[in-house]
Parts: structure tokens; C-alpha cells; sequence
């Protein structure tokens, strides 16, 4: 907590950024982080810059606020936040080179470290837990609270998934305790579906194959898929996670056209597999139970590669 508030409070001014195709965790914490900042050392000038992300994450405070693509201004101090290395904050990456000084707060397993100051707790359930970690709790404002509760809501999945520890469930009292919303939070970020979000799953549902005698599910949506109900990825969330409740499933994974040859991948191991391992070796990262990478190629072998690799792990 030390090495963090000394390098805020040397900084007049402050970059925050996360890793690309922002999540929930990845959102929360970064806006975590900027309202704990502007609560409390309000003369600073801080930015927060991410890729597009959905609008049911706007109700936080600061969000309509972020920056979606790089511009020509340098800081004190460049922040990157729930990334695995440098090469998932590329869009900002400037900022990383022009700052002054650099830090990094991250729990990915996968993460080497990087940055004057690097803390990275593996053990922690998501980014937005570790950075709680390095707060003063009596300064954690409302704001900064609702933040960082919707950043390990998402990462334990509803606190369902094994990362879900004692100290996460502890943390989210406090934090509720503070002014988080809890129903709210989980409902409109979580839960609520928009009418297009719901005819996409539908769709990808219906298009789903299995694997491996049912143990690997999955499913693919190309550029056409997207045109034909007007969705765009912002209108993926929770189609992973909804193959990985397939009944038989050891890991699902989820594959939607980024580019004109290239597929963002999201992986979800339910028990024995190490999805981290395959998002790795194919440039990509996260955790043991929830990663993803992107590959570019024919789409058919990307999903044969990939159903090769949890085989292999399958035995």
C-alpha cells in the first residue's frame, strides 16, 4: 500500500488503462482506481483510457468519462491494471513508453511483471481484490466501493466460480458496507439482456458443437452472424458462460470473427482442464478456469488446434 499511495501522491498526473476487450473486473478496477484518486487528491489530473465496452457498465461513476483511443498526452505516472503483460494494453502502450514512472497491479497467474513498481497477487479473485488490497479502506468512497465490488461480481461469475475465496466474499461486504449496490450491480451488468444480446445467444446456442464424447462445447459467430441481428461484440457477454453450463462439459469455448481472418477466443474450464496453458501458447492469457487469446486463420482449423490442445489435457 505504501509503494502505491507514494507513487499517486508524486504524480500530478495520472494514466489508467486496462487490458483490451474490457471486462467487468478489468472496468471496475480501473474505475475503482480513478475514483479512489479523484476522491482523495482531487487537484491531480486523471485519465482513464479503454477500448469500447458495453453500456450497461455507464452507471459508474467516471465511465462516461474514459477515453476510448490514444492521444498525444504524457503523465507522471502510467497505471496498467488486470493485464497479464504489456502486449494487452496496446492501444495505450504510448503512455507506458512517455511516463515518468510505471506500475502495474494485476492477478494473473500468467503475468511475468513489468513496471517500476509491479504487484501482482495470483491468489486474489480478480484485479479489483488485489487493488483493494493496496487501498486505504477509510478512504474508499462510494464510488470507488461500487467500482470495485462490480469487478469481483464479474471475475467469480456471481461468486459461483472456484476463485470465489473467503477474502472475496469479505471484501465485498466491506464493500457493500461502503455503498456498493448489490442487486443493482449484479442485475444490470450481469444478468439484464438487451433484446439483440438475447437473439445472438439464441443463435449461438443453436449453432453450438461438442467435442470429445460432449466434454468440450462450443460454439462460432462470424461478421454475418453480427450484421444479421445488428449486434456487435459488445453483445457477447455470457455466451461462454452459458456453453460451459452445458451438461456434460469439461471446457466450452466461444469464438467470434475480430477481423477479417482473425477470431477472438474466450475459453471456460469447469474442473481438470488449464485454459490459461492453451490462451498462453497462443499469445494470449488469464486464468486457470477463464482465458482467452486471438488467432487468425482458417476458422475451422483454429477450432480443431484449439480442441487438440484440451484433449491433450483431457488425456
Amino acid at each position: 500500500m505504501n509503494d502505491l499511495i507514494r507513487e499517486i501522491e508524486n504524480a500530478d498526473s495520472i494514466a489508467i488503462t486496462g487490458h483490451i476487450n474490457p471486462d467487468g473486473d478489468c472496468i471496475g478496477s480501473t474505475l475503482g482506481m480513478y475514483n479512489y484518486i479523484t476522491g482523495n487528491y482531487p487537484d491531480k489530473r486523471v485519465q482513464v483510457y479503454l477500448q469500447e465496452f458495453p453500456d450497461v457498465f455507464m452507471f459508474l461513476n467516471g465511465a462516461s468519462t474514459v477515453k476510448h483511443e490514444a492521444d498525444d498526452e504524457t503523465y507522471d505516472l502510467f497505471m496498467s491494471l488486470d493485464c497479464g503483460d504489456m502486449d494487452r494494453f496496446t492501444p495505450f502502450v504510448r503512455y507506458y513508453e512517455t511516463a515518468k514512472r510505471t506500475l502495474c497491479i494485476d492477478h494473473h497467474v500468467s503475468n511475468k511483471g513489468f513496471g517500476d513498481v509491479c504487484y501482482v497477487e495470483s491468489g486474489a479473485c480478480s484485479a479489483a481484490e488485489a487493488i483493494f488490497k493496496l487501498l486505504d479502506a477509510d478512504k474508499i468512497n462510494q464510488k470507488c466501493a461500487e467500482c470495485l465490488y462490480t469487478g469481483i461480481v464479474h471475475d467469480t461469475g456471481v461468486f459461483k466460480h472456484s476463485n470465489t475465496t473467503r477474502a472475496a466474499m469479505t471484501i465485498a461486504g466491506i464493500l457493500i458496507e461502503k455503498g456498493a449496490r448489490p442487486s443493482f450491480v449484479i442485475d444490470e451488468t450481469f444478468y439484464k439482456k438487451t433484446l439483440i444480446q438475447n437473439k445472438l445467444l439464441g443463435y449461438a446456442l443453436l449453432n453450438m458443437k461438442q467435442f470429445a464424447d460432449g466434454k468440450i462445447t462450443h460454439t462460432l459467430l462470424t461478421k454475418e452472424d453480427f450484421d444479421r441481428f445488428g449486434a456487435s461484440k459488445m453483445d457477447t457477454d455470457g455466451i461462454v458462460d452459458q456453453l460451459r453450463l452445458t451438461s456434460g462439459t469439461e471446457v466450452a469455448f466461444f469464438m467470434y470473427q475480430a477481423g477479417e481472418d482473425n477470431y477472438k477466443i474466450s475459453l471456460r474450464a469447469n474442473d481438470i482442464v488449464n485454459v490459461s496453458e492453451i490462451a498462453c501458447s497462443h499469445g494470449g492469457g488469464g486464468h486457470v478456469k477463464a482465458a482467452g487469446c486471438n488467432m487468425s486463420g482458417d476458422p475451422e482449423k483454429i477450432v480443431a488446434e484449439i480442441v487438440a490442445d484440451i484433449e491433450k489435457q483431457l488425456g
